[in-house]
């Protein structure tokens, strides 16, 4: 007889949906009587029992209904000012105790932002930042005062920002994702959108902590800590640029007006006598260290100057590390110094020791938003050169990028580069016409060989440089340095002996150009000849080939706009070709007289005697031959 078909689940399925209707409950009659406690002022024993439960539960329901729990009860022990500053003597015991729960709680949501569970995830970094803003805020309440104080809760933030940058691993049961250092997208995401690129409280101590973090920590133990503090700062496109844009608080006290700072002379600024009036703001007792990282703020204050006006000199502002914590807040000089220091710290531990791709990558991210993402927030940002200068060594595309940050610093700076056109010249080699960003290297070449003091044998020989790559240059690329090479010939006529050169033009070996020799001035360019761009007139492409003989003809054009011919491709090129409106039909066909090629055969006779007659031009064939047949025209 057949067994029962069973419509219910097995024993072992049955018994741990009870097991989980259980947990549920249970979390919710522990979260029922710590509410009561906490109104009554009674015992709050069952906080600990409550946080077991968030730290064994298996089902990612049930441990977040567990956090959620503690999470709504700790909120209502800090706005009851269990944690805060005002607590006597008799309470300091049973603060402690509450400290130890709550950090405990903390460690735990800070490993959840590596969960496999998104929802998890998500939920552990809303709620360590909805306690940084209660924390703040009770702390703000003092009782001893009528008028609060706007703090923020540092040793918090600190652990916040140590969860989102070195990444511990989730201590969760049944967790089956294996932490590997790097910051989570949808962590990543939540917190720029939400918070780091919205309020300017956040921003500003995230700048600061990241900094320290950075650099406390050894690189042989966190790997991925550069690389994920570069992951957020990448993503900031919404720097202040005026005070008037400091006007978002995460913590709503932080808004309120600071007191102003005190106004010295300007003598004593000069002479850097001024006291230090920093104050711990916002750090729990539990933690009681001060706030030893406020030093730093004197390397990145402006000195006085007297091309600021009469009215910098009347009234002179107070130096950036007199300020207090609330100060620095609306302060936008302090929001580009925390902003200074944070790139600066981070820069040079992108360079990854016995790893040249990890190094090369990471170089390439951060020169990709320096030009305009970072360096005009800095306060100074000739202090980003020497990083910049080394990544021009990289060469390809890294070394380009760094070329137009070295440009700007230049331009916009008043960097002093004397090498610059060497490092340029040795730049230019064959990979730089197949690269990505060859059209923007293009315009900064533009810029950089249009003054009309340059030394005629430093243009030579970037003209020469240019016209030797040509010879294996993508079409595209040539159609680049023709006109380029144009403008340059136009503007200094002093090369234009390089296009009229009579001697010697014949024979490619009399060429005195030495294209190994590093300096510029020295390779004998303005000696040589562009024979390689007039080996392009007959090139097999069209376009290059029309565009090349412009050389040969009178200079009577006006120079050519370069952002004509600095986004061609073989895509745009074949389009052209494809589209372009056929005048005359090619031919198709052609009609021979007589037979091109034939084949001789042997007749017998030849065979004997090991020879074939020749009569005029024509062969005596004696026998057909099906080779010959196929290979006559």
């Amino acid at each position: 007889m057949p067994a029962t078909l069973r419509s219910l689940p097995p024993p072992t399925k049955k018994r741990k949906l009870q097991d989980d209707a259980g947990l549920a409950t249970s979390i919710k009659h522990l979260e029922d009587g710590l509410t009561q406690a906490i109104s009554n002022s009674t015992s709050l024993n069952a906080l600990a029992d409550l946080v077991d439960l968030a730290l064994t539960a298996k089902d990612p329901q049930n441990t977040s209904k567990a956090v959620y729990a503690l999470y709504r009860v700790f909120v209502l022990i800090i706005n009851n000012g269990r944690l805060g500053l005002g607590v006597d003597d008799a309470g300091k015991v049973v603060k402690a105790w509450l400290w130890q729960r709550l950090n405990t709680y903390v460690e735990f949501l800070g490993g959840l932002m590596q969960d496999e569970e998104k929802a998890l995830r998500i939920s552990a970094l809303q709620i360590l930042l909805s306690l940084q803003k209660h924390l703040s805020s009770s702390y703000s309440k003092t009782p001893s005062s009528s008028t609060p104080q706007p703090q923020f809760h540092m040793s918090h933030f600190r652990k916040i920002v140590a969860y989102l940058l070195l990444c511990p691993p989730s201590t969760r049961p049944a967790q089956q994702k294996v932490s590997d250092g790097v910051i989570d997208p949808d962590v990543l995401h939540q917190f720029y959108e939400t918070w780091f690129s919205v309020y300017d409280d956040i921003r500003w101590f995230f700048l600061r902590d990241a900094a320290t973090l950075l650099n406390r920590s050894a690189a042989e133990s966190h790997q991925h800590l550069p690389s994920n503090l570069l992951s957020i700062l990448e993503l900031l496109t919404t720097f202040p640029t005026e005070e008037s844009e400091l006007n978002a608080w995460w913590v709503p006290e932080l808004g309120s007006k600071p007191p102003k700072p005190k106004r010295v002379k300007k003598k004593a600024l000069s002479d850097g006598i001024v006291g230090s009036e920093d104050e711990d703001e916002g750090l729990d007792e539990e933690k009681g260290d001060g706030d030893d990282d406020d030093d730093w703020r004197k390397f990145f204050d402006e000195e006085p100057s007297e091309a600021n006006g009469n009215k910098t000199a009347s009234q002179p502002r107070a130096r950036l590390h007199t300020l207090t914590i609330h100060q620095s807040l609306h302060s936008l000089p302090s929001h580009r110094a925390v902003f200074t220091r944070a790139w600066l710290t981070l820069l040079p531990r992108l360079n990854v020791q016995d790893d040249a791709a990890a190094s090369k990558a990471f170089a390439l991210r951060a020169l990709n938003v320096m030009h305009r993402g970072v360096m005009p927030h800095l306060t100074r940002a000739i202090l980003v050169m020497d990083w910049v200068g080394s990544c021009i060594d990289y060469g390809s595309t890294v070394g380009l990028l760094a070329f137009n940050a070295l440009f700007i610093l230049i331009r916009d700076y008043n960097l002093d580069y004397p090498s610059f056109y060497t490092r340029l010249y040795a730049f230019l080699d064959r990979e730089v016409l197949h690269l990505k960003h060859r059209a923007r290297f293009f315009r900064m070449i533009e810029l950089f060989l249009g003054s009309s003091h340059l030394p005629a044998a430093i243009l030579a020989s970037f003209v020469k440089r240019l016209s030797r790559l040509s010879l294996s240059a993508p079409p595209a690329a040539i159609v680049m340095i023709i006109p380029f090479t144009y403008n340059i010939l136009k503007r200094h006529p002093a090369l234009m002996v390089m296009i009229h050169r009579a001697e010697g033009e014949d024979d490619v070996c009399t060429d005195p150009f030495l294209p190994q020799e590093p300096n510029p001035l020295l390779t004998q360019a303005l000696s040589s000849s562009l024979w390689e761009l007039y080996s392009q007139s007959s090139h097999y492409h069209s376009s290059v080939s029309t565009l090349a003989k412009i050389l040969s003809e009178a200079f009577t054009k006006p120079g050519y706009a370069m952002e004509d011919f600095l986004d061609h491709t073989y895509h745009t090129l074949f389009n052209t070709e494809v589209n372009r409106k056929i005048k005359k039909e090619p031919a198709l066909a052609m009609e021979i007289d007589k037979p091109v090629l034939i084949f001789p055969t042997k007749t017998k006779k030849d065979d004997e005697e090991g020879k074939v007659e020749d009569e005029g031009d024509e062969v005596v064939q004696s026998s057909p031959d099906v080779v010959s047949d196929l290979w006559t025209f």
